[in-house]
């Protein structure tokens, strides 16, 4: 079973790019930002082209549960305290107006997407105090949020914070829409980039901006993200027979569930891990075993897992890709595509400069539709010249190390150990055929773990996934797994 976006959705495929190409503005990756991106760009008359590996909406946008809100869980009230308030108050009027937006986008091209507005609930089953600081920290910045008592879920609860006048839409029915009249390239994953040139094989795009819109950023050095986030995973299970719900609602408790519908289907949603980290299996089973609990006379219609970038301070890296610039090489992918030396790195230079014209959106944590726009929105201005107030906000150069310090060490921690078993027993052998297989990430060689849900060998270090064959299934990893 997959997602049920997918069903009875059929988006045009588009050829691959071949020979030289010359364009203003070149966008790396055909998911829900690059596709907005791409769209604004147009509009304002930049000549954009946009190549994806796969199939347009291929990857995490596919796999969304489709929320377009400005609750982002218990966020706000932490938000405020190690940020400061003025900061915490730009990253909320972003995301309001990044739901905003798309209805107004929705409404000018009368796109049917089951768009709607309704509320979102953050609840707890345990009790309601940081729930009512996070109302109190939301209401300071200007959203429409308070406490209320919830009764269409299956079970008791505390209490929940209510954000006003949120929203929900079919994502592929939406992006089906606005890629008509975008030139698009399917099946042309880079291999390079250089410059102002992106390669792929059997020719190269030069433009004069390129947009790394690929989820997980590709390139390894300048930036440097895999040092500034980490992925997790997480599940849901599509019913039929559960009734249709007012709000969407998502869990403040640790293993909490999240809910929405999407027409007569209930989406039912949790077991959320870092990736690499669900070694004994389990999570479908639990959200099943979840169902015929409240839901006896429910159907399960479909199940996917989604990838998500966790920065380490909460907030989406959006803007130039790097603070210095520079001419050297950095490849994408191909034999060097893990950031080893071979494409013209050298020195200092090839970690940290960058080309002025490179830009970037990632670290969208849990929160990928409404993050989207807001990212859309700011490259746009960024890549056209105009002002935009919540550059500092996003920006990629920014160091926030009350913030981030926690999430930060954990993370090194995280790298360190995998990096260590990876160089210390790169394969194992498969039971089935007694072959041995690399278990060391393509990426920058962190030992994979097994994924028994999803048949997938998982990085926990940054999380690159590839299939039981070696086939690449998520970034940052950009070529497959070798035999030994």
């Amino acid at each position: 079973m997959e997602s049920i976006w997918r069903e009875n959705i059929v988006i045009p495929e588009r050829k691959r790019a071949e020979g030289l190409l010359e364009r203003e503005v070149v966008v790396i990756g055909a998911g829900m930002t690059g596709i907005l991106t791409a769209c604004h760009l147009q509009r304002r008359g930049k000549q954009v082209t946009v190549l994806e590996a796969g199939r347009i909406a291929g990857g995490q946008t596919g796999r969304t549960t489709a929320k377009i809100t400005s609750q982002h869980g218990l966020f706000y009230h932490s938000l405020i305290s190690d940020t400061g308030f003025g900061r915490a108050k730009l990253y909320a009027r972003a995301n309001q107006e990044a739901i905003d937006a798309y209805e107004d986008m929705i409404e000018e091209r009368q796109i049917d997407c089951d768009f709607r507005r309704l509320p979102a609930y953050l609840y707890s089953t345990v009790n309601t105090d940081l729930l009512r600081q996070e109302a109190e920290a939301a209401k300071a910045l200007g959203i429409a949020a308070e406490m209320v008592s919830v009764s269409e879920l299956p079970f008791p609860t505390e209490g929940a914070v209510r954000f006003e006048n949120q929203a929900q839409f079919h994502p592929l029915k939406f992006i089906r829409a606005q890629a008509e009249g975008l030139e698009i390239y399917e099946n042309t994953p880079v291999k390079k980039v250089s410059g102002n040139a992106v390669y792929f094989d059997g020719g190269k795009v030069s433009a004069q901006t390129i947009i790394f819109a690929t989820h997980y950023p590709i390139v390894n050095f300048p930036g440097m993200y895999f040092l500034r986030q980490h992925q997790e995973r997480s599940y849901v299970l599509a019913l039929a027979g559960c009734g249709r719900l007012n709000g969407m609602y998502y869990s403040a408790d640790a293993d909490g569930l999240s809910f929405r519908s999407a027409g007569d289907i209930l989406l039912l949603g949790g077991n959320s891990h870092r990736t690499g980290r669900n070694v004994r299996g389990g999570a479908y089973a639990s959200l099943e075993g979840i169902a015929r609990k409240y839901y006896k006379d429910s159907q399960a219609v479909g199940r996917w897992s989604a990838q998500d970038c966790m920065p380490h301070d909460g907030i989406p890296f959006v803007g130039r890709y790097s603070c210095l610039t520079g001419n050297e090489e950095h490849s994408g992918a191909g034999e060097n595509g893990d950031g080893r030396k071979g494409h013209g790195s050298s020195g200092l230079g090839g970690f940290f400069a960058g080309n002025r014209d490179w830009y970037v959106a990632t670290g969208y944590k849990k929160w990928g539709m409404t993050s989207a726009m807001a990212a859309s929105l700011l490259l746009a201005d960024l890549v056209t010249g105009r002002e935009n107030e919540y550059e500092n906000l996003f920006t990629p150069q920014r160091l926030l190390i009350k913030a981030a310090a926690g999430n930060l060490i954990t993370d090194i921690g995280e790298s360190v150990r995998g990096l260590s078993k990876g160089w210390l027993r790169p394969w194992k052998r498969q039971e089935e055929t007694g072959e041995k297989r690399w278990t060391r990430c393509s990426h920058l060689g962190c030992r994979l773990e097994w994924n028994p849900d999803e048949e997938s060998w998982d990085c926990p270090c940054h999380g690159s996934r590839f299939d039981k064959d070696g086939h690449l299934l998520d970034e940052p990893a950009q070529r497959p797994l070798d035999s030994p």
